[in-house]
């Protein structure tokens, strides 16, 4: 039996169903799982003292693309809406490859390490020149991090009145086949999984309706969800009320894309009838807030789905819209929007880190995840709040108002994956360096 004890933490926030946060006290964590919790906890293993720390469930990141670490801050997109964004960077990452992809999501998963995040999703929908869903995969089993892909695809290019080049675009046949290989080979349904794989066309815009449905049947008929892009912007809408004659969220129920099993991304434009929708059907909703502002989307109306009930998750979003991949920075994000549109009360900080944690567990059905709890599993952050960027501070636990960025220590499963703010299973030198040279080979 493997051990480890996180000892005498000045406060655990556990977002436990009491939302409990208790002083002084310890983790007892026994071959993956959280054991105990109290004060004055022994073990035969190992001892992390975190005195002058607050320890939180690992953070839960429901949407990325990590392959779009490898185009941050391109040239020409930088400025530009979601489309004209789209369309500048399609062109580079039709000439990915196997390394690009394995690179770039190894490099991203880092990052959410770093900053906290012991579970990611991903969506990945462009597989070039031999790419696969099983790069990132790999790439996720060497960083460390519980992992949730989904593999996604276009089949609509611009010959046929899409948005992407036909270069990136698949037969809807094959798109099926592939995901059934991707689900076999490795989806696993079990509690405490490492890996699940989710099913999820890239957007309305870039996939037929019957790729919809079909992917809707698929998913279900495996038992993985389902995941989109959905009302990112005031584009996306009227693309959707000019092609199918309705708005995003009829267009998703229509479709079979509500329930518990599914989980879209932005949904920065849904309305009152969308959000009471996605709420009554217990949909699940990414919400990007930095790429949102980075592509000037607007702000979801992050409020009001939870008001009405609707399960909401913290999304990162690619490093080529967001140019940044720091999770404990976009639940801060998240609630600062919520404040500068409703008012100082609209979200706490400890509501937004419940965003970034239990609520992200949540939305991509892992109720064994995002909390600290006995039985729950061992996905645990430690933040040193003893430095500068919380001296001063009257209430250390509320870190999303004065507190670190980076995270001191980051267990998964209960194997450490960040010692002293330093990643512990890569040389992450050698990753950033290999990093370089591919994006510079890129942009010559």
């Amino acid at each position: 039996m493997t051990e480890l004890l996180i000892r005498g933490a000045d406060h655990i926030l556990t977002m436990d169903d009491g939302r409990r946060e208790l002083a002084g006290a310890d983790i007892l964590i026994q071959n993956g799982q959280i054991a105990e919790i109290g004060v004055a906890l022994s073990t035969m293993g190992e001892v992390v003292n975190a005195s002058g720390c607050v320890v939180t469930p690992g953070l839960v990141n429901t949407h990325h693309h990590l392959y779009q670490t490898l185009t941050r801050a391109v040239p020409g997109g930088q400025d530009a809406l979601l489309f004209g964004w789209l369309r500048t960077l399609y062109p580079i990452w039709e000439r990915f490859g196997p390394e690009e992809h394995f690179s770039s999501a190894q490099t991203g998963l880092a990052e959410l390490a770093l900053s906290g995040c012991s579970l990611t999703s991903d969506h990945c929908y462009v597989f070039p020149n031999g790419a696969r869903l099983d790069d990132t995969i790999a790439a996720a089993m060497e960083i460390g991090l519980r992992f949730h892909p989904t593999r996604g695809a276009m089949s609509i290019g611009e010959s046929a009145g899409g948005l992407p080049p036909d270069s990136l675009v698949e037969p809807e046949a094959a798109i099926l086949e592939d995901c059934i290989r991707v689900i076999d080979a490795h989806h696993d349904p079990r509690p405490g999984a490492m890996v699940r794989v989710g099913v999820a066309p890239c957007s309305p815009f870039s996939v037929s309706r019957d790729l919809m449905r079909e992917a809707a049947a698929l998913a279900r008929d495996k038992g993985v969800m389902l995941h989109t892009h959905l009302a990112e912007n005031d584009e996306d809408v009227a693309y959707s009320l000019a092609n199918f004659g309705c708005r995003p969220g009829q267009y998703a129920e229509d479709l079979g894309w509500t329930g518990a099993d599914v989980w879209h991304a932005h949904c920065v434009r849904l309305d009152g009838q969308e959000i009471d929708l996605f709420a009554r059907t217990r949909t699940g909703i990414a919400h990007c807030p930095c790429s949102n502002c980075r592509l000037g989307s607007g702000i979801a109306p992050v409020r009001a789905m939870r008001d009405a009930g609707a399960r909401v998750g913290l999304g990162v979003d690619g490093s080529a819209s967001n140019d940044a991949g720091n999770l404990i920075a976009e639940a801060r994000q998240a609630m600062l929007l919520q404040r500068v549109s409703h008012g100082a009360d609209a979200m706490s900080a400890r509501e937004a880190l419940e965003i970034a944690t239990r609520g992200g567990a949540e939305v991509l059905g892992r109720p064994d995840c995002g909390r600290i709890e006995t039985g729950a599993r061992a996905d645990v952050a430690v933040w040193d709040v003893s430095g500068i960027e919380s001296a001063g501070s009257w209430d250390p636990a509320a870190l999303l108002l004065t507190g670190p960025t980076k995270v001191r220590d980051l267990f998964v499963e209960g194997r450490q994956v960040v010692r002293d703010g330093q990643i512990t299973t890569v040389d992450l030198p050698r990753v950033v360096e290999r990093q370089n040279a591919l994006a510079r080979a890129l942009a010559g």
